[in-house]
């Protein structure tokens, strides 16, 4: 079943963040009315929709009647119920679907499924026990990356294991499953955003470089210089993941790019994703116009990218320093998410600059003493 919603038609949002805030921001400028769902009853998204529901993720009877109640279903958020979702998705309109929801909500399936069609990935295997983690370990080789398979983002649930020690740091339990991952010796971290319409047209946003701090995102440089080969390679991967994935809407690829130009995928996000953010500004169509447009039923848009931008995350420490963001540079455009307490580590807002004046982003990111200082701040936890 497809169908075009013209405006007036309301979109229901399962999760309330700042991804849901800026799809419900898209979606009402288009025309469309906007309701949402998160058990967080302070969820910043709530501010800007007509309607809201506090109901658990896990709640089967609170999400049916929500999703009786809208024309469409989409979701921001990949760790909810996934097959609690599937269900809804055979009693409700969900486009965007729920398989690559339920192939990104388990890393060691994630993987398994990228190799399978192609895409990929640092070798990898599964570890449940700490018998598991030596015999891998002695199989891998240090340092590795032990992270767990389900509800790990921004750092969490990720132990770099540089030495033997290191394993004495890892929590086992009856319940809790690990994949040990290849430690990658890549030269720079890139991603990209694909899209693809219900009738399966895909379009790719441009490629952004990206720096992580303790597992948070840090920047985003979109517009930077990529070879050809590098693009063609990531293009292909998030092509396969897409039509394989039967993704509608928009869905965040990440990569290593090694020092030979090999790509690999790291991880998926099958829904807007925060590297995209610079879209906004940047881009004659952002990551969230893009999303409604595919899960309206209405064509995509063929992407340009229309000024080099830069991407800088505002963390919970970092929201004393606001008034210097806006003396050091006034050109910015400054986003707020209004998620209620600054706790350090936690992503507030993000700011973007774009490349109108003499000095290159590329420049800015690596002298600008401010920018060192912001970077800085993400050690500090």
């Amino acid at each position: 079943m497809t169908k075009t919603l013209l405006p007036g038609a309301t979109i229901g949002i399962i999760g309330a963040g700042q991804l849901g805030k800026m799809l419900a921001q898209a979606a009402q400028k288009m025309g469309y009315r906007i309701a949402m769902y998160d058990p967080n009853p302070d969820s910043c998204g709530f501010g800007v929709a007509h309607a809201h529901t506090v109901g658990d993720f896990n709640d089967r009877d609170a999400l049916l009647a929500f999703a009786k109640d809208v024309d469409v279903l989409t979701y921001e958020f990949e760790n909810i119920n996934g097959e609690l979702l599937k269900e809804l998705e055979q009693v409700a309109y969900l486009p965007q679907g729920s398989k690559l929801l339920l192939v990104s909500q388990n890393r060691l399936r994630e993987k398994t499924w990228l190799n399978e069609i192609g895409c990929p990935t640092a070798a990898f295997c599964e570890v449940s026990s700490p018998e598991d983690l030596q015999a891998a370990l002695a199989n891998f080789g240090y340092p590795a990356i032990l992270k767990t398979n389900r509800f790990g983002y921004d750092g969490k649930g990720q132990y770099l294991l540089k030495a033997a020690e290191d394993i004495d740091g890892v929590p086992f339990t009856d319940d809790t499953d690990y994949i040990l991952e290849a430690f990658v010796q890549f030269t720079y971290e890139a991603s990209v955003m694909v899209s693809r319409s219900i009738d399966g047209r895909i379009e790719f946003f441009p490629i952004t470089k990206n720096q992580h701090r303790q597992g948070i995102l840090y920047s985003s440089l979109a517009g930077s210089e990529v070879s050809a080969d590098v693009i063609a390679k990531m293009h292909d991967a998030a092509k396969r993941l897409a039509e394989a994935g039967e993704l509608v809407g928009v869905c965040g690829v990440e990569f290593f790019i090694d020092e030979a130009g090999g790509v690999m995928v790291n991880e998926i996000a099958p829904r807007p994703h925060n590297s995209g953010h610079y879209s906004i500004e940047a881009c004659n169509v952002s990551q969230y116009d893009q999303h409604i447009l595919a899960i309206a039923g209405r064509s995509i848009v063929p992407v340009q990218l229309m000024e080099r931008a830069l991407m800088i995350n505002i963390l919970g420490q970092h929201m004393a320093d606001l008034p210097e963001v806006f003396s050091h540079y006034p050109e910015a455009m400054v986003h707020i998410y209004d998620k209620g307490e600054a706790k350090a580590q936690r992503k507030m807002g993000h700011f973007t600059l774009l490349s109108q004046g003499p000095k290159h982003l590329e420049d800015i990111l690596a002298e600008s003493d401010f920018l060192k200082a912001w970077e800085a701040k993400f050690d500090q936890v």
